[in-house]
């Protein structure tokens, strides 16, 4: 019998609609029933590519007597985090103010009747384990103290939620200056992993904005270190696991330090950023297999993740209830999938051994397709061996759940990235204009953004600041692209909304009504929606009106010492500053009278700036994306236009 998620549109909270649990979606009908039931709220967060989130699910979710306990005594309630990022982002720091560390997901959350919370956990296992109690023993225990204790835990919300909502502090300002770009460099050289790429010890994340960080920097400086820490981890991260050789996409992260066993799961921001940033890496190196890694992520992203030229969220790490299912493969099926290609029986083995596909497996017995030098696969038959395991995959296989939800700030970032690549083939920049015009058309109605919806589905929702911010990158990105003013004249007016919705003496909210929210300039899974309407904001004040420059500047003043102090958590922010720092050496050039020099190029799209390079005396030719080239001076570089 299905629960109150039956009528939901999110794929996640469907994934729970039959549940043994009386599930409701967050909303006044659940807090109703608690306030009349005098019953505590059991508060679920999760999403539906999520690992332990299915792992919950299973152990506790689908069991009779856990579900008999939970409808009991409390009111189950789920909330999809994706859908719903303010109501995550409130109770993630409630998690972290009660448990002195970040949380993760599924999020457990506790709360009164009157939505008070008193109590945190992620995973909860069914049986006791990790130090932790079984979920359905401390769900009689909770149950116990609410009945008989309910004030003590009623103070203890309290002081939780004084804590969460502190007084004003004074601002604490830095002065902000270029040694911010040494700093930089000190700090990730610090948290470089030397042998295998990358930053900080597993799990590791691909951390796209500290590579785009860095190839920026080198651009700046020509400090090569900086170049040689993205490469590295760039090539790193494309050797296969992580990346998936087979079908193409990066999975979300690593579970090693080598790159190699992942979290199967494939989401849209991480695929659309590394596309990005790969390109970045081939504009900056000339090295055309970071080209090939880009387009081949991105014709992953437009054969499954692609429906009427909108983007989904994710695709699942688990396949009939076991994760990497999908994937992976033993020896010997890897072999009979070589000999139905036709591949000779006599190159089997040593073609399994340069795809690390061994008799002992390389993941729970069964193995990640891997090559060693991804940059120069010299590796007899290995395309005839790739296209087989595809085969495998396509006619044996079950393909991973996908979540259609389609969310703005996702797809402003793939569209984008469509954008940049469409500077190299025309044939993306046709794909990109199309997703824009559909995402426009589904998200923005009558003048109203909304977050997220599912395709054919009219959105509900309405945006957040990030969706604003990525929304507003991705139209500038088409502007430099089309030179449709369209393009300008729409950011210009979702920065103007975003300023009068979210902004307020250099902060920034996330979110505001029910769930009011900080922004934060930390970037996580993908950068912070403050450090990206910070750029939106920065190229609105060269493109439109200089007015713009007050708002960038009050922000990175307010965070100025965060910034200076720790660069390398902000990398967006800390490229912020940078862009406003070297404002102060560009050279205004009249973009028109290059007009002639350009027009015919793919790669370069104006208008451009000139930026005084400290490092050679020299002058680099930069647009919003790229750089494209170090001149001693103007006449160089309108030859170096006509030789491209």
């Amino acid at each position: 019998m299905a629960n109150h998620l039956k009528n939901e549109h999110s794929p996640y909270l469907q994934q729970h609609a039959d549940n043994p649990v009386d599930w409701y979606p967050w909303g006044e009908e659940a807090f109703k029933k608690a306030r009349d039931e005098h019953k505590p709220v059991f508060l679920s967060i999760g999403y539906s590519s999520c690992h332990w989130c299915h792992v919950m699910e299973e152990e506790s979710f689908r069991d009779e007597k856990t579900a008999k306990l939970l409808n009991k005594y409390f009111i189950p309630v789920k909330v999809d985090r994706e859908e719903r990022p303010d109501i995550d982002k409130h109770f993630q720091s409630v998690y972290q103010l009660m448990n002195g560390r970040p949380g993760g997901w599924p999020t457990s959350i506790f709360l009164t009747e009157e939505l008070k919370p008193f109590y945190s956990a992620t995973y909860i296992p069914d049986e006791p384990k990790y130090g932790m109690m079984s979920f359905s023993s401390l769900l009689e225990v909770i149950a116990d103290k609410y009945k008989n204790e309910k004030q003590v835990l009623v103070n203890e919300a309290d002081k939780i939620l004084k804590h969460l909502n502190p007084q004003e502090k004074s601002i604490q300002a830095t002065k902000l200056d270029e040694s911010i770009m040494a700093r930089v460099l000190k700090q990730a050289e610090q948290l470089f992993d030397s042998k295998e790429g990358g930053f900080n010890k597993a799990p590791k994340f691909p951390q796209a904005s500290t590579l785009e960080l860095l190839l920026n920097l080198y651009r700046i400086t020509a400090e090569k270190e900086a170049l040689n820490m993205a490469a590295q981890s760039l090539s790193s991260m494309a050797r296969g696991g992580l990346r998936d050789l087979v079908e193409g996409g990066f999975c979300r992260y690593s579970t090693d330090n080598e790159w190699l066993v992942p979290h199967f799961e494939k989401m849209t921001y991480d695929n659309a950023l590394l596309a990005s940033v790969y390109l970045q890496a081939y504009h900056v190196t000339h090295n055309e297999f970071y080209r090939e890694v880009a387009f081949e992520t991105i014709d992953f992203m437009l054969s499954k993740m692609c429906e009427n030229d909108l983007f989904y969220s994710a695709s699942d790490a688990d396949t009939e209830g076991q994760e990497g299912k999908y994937f992976v493969y033993t020896y010997e099926k890897a072999l009979k999938s070589f000999s139905k290609a036709g591949i000779p029986e006599k190159a089997h083995a040593k073609l399994a051994k340069a795809l690390h596909i061994t008799p002992e497996g390389n993941f729970e017995g069964k193995n990640i397709v891997r090559v060693d030098d991804p940059a120069k696969i010299d590796i007899p038959y290995y395309e005839k061996a790739i296209e087989a395991l595809q085969k495998r995959r396509d006619e044996k296989r079950v393909y991973p759940f996908i979540d259609t939800k389609v969310i703005v700030s996702w797809n402003a970032m793939m569209i984008s990235t469509l954008f940049r690549a469409g500077r190299v083939e025309k044939k993306y920049l046709k794909q990109a204009k199309r997703s824009l015009e559909k995402l426009l058309d589904t998200m923005y109605i009558n003048s109203q953004l909304f977050h997220s919806t599912l395709i054919g589905k009219e959105p509900k929702i309405q945006a957040f600041l990030e969706d604003y911010a990525y929304l507003g990158e991705t139209l500038i990105e088409a502007y430099e692209s089309t030179l449709d003013e369209s393009h300008l004249v729409l950011a210009t007016k979702l920065a103007n909304n975003a300023i009068e919705k979210y902004y307020q003496h250099g902060k920034w909210k996330f979110s505001r009504g029910e769930f009011e929210t900080d922004a934060d300039i930390y970037d996580s899974s993908y950068p912070s929606s403050v450090a990206t309407m910070t750029s939106v904001l920065h190229s609105l004040s060269s493109l439109v009106d200089t007015v713009y420059k007050k708002f960038v500047f009050k922000t990175l003043e307010i965070h100025s010492y965060d910034i200076m102090r720790q660069p390398i958590s902000t990398p967006k922010m800390s490229l912020m500053a940078i862009r406003y720092l070297k404002d102060d050496i560009i050279i205004k050039a009249q973009t028109d009278a290059l007009l002639p020099h350009i027009s015919q190029l793919d790669e370069i799209t104006y208008p451009f700036t000139f930026f005084k390079n400290d490092t050679n005396n020299g002058f680099m030719l930069c647009n919003s994306n790229s750089c494209f080239g170090h001149e001693k001076d103007f006449e160089s570089i309108v030859k170096f236009l006509e030789k491209r």
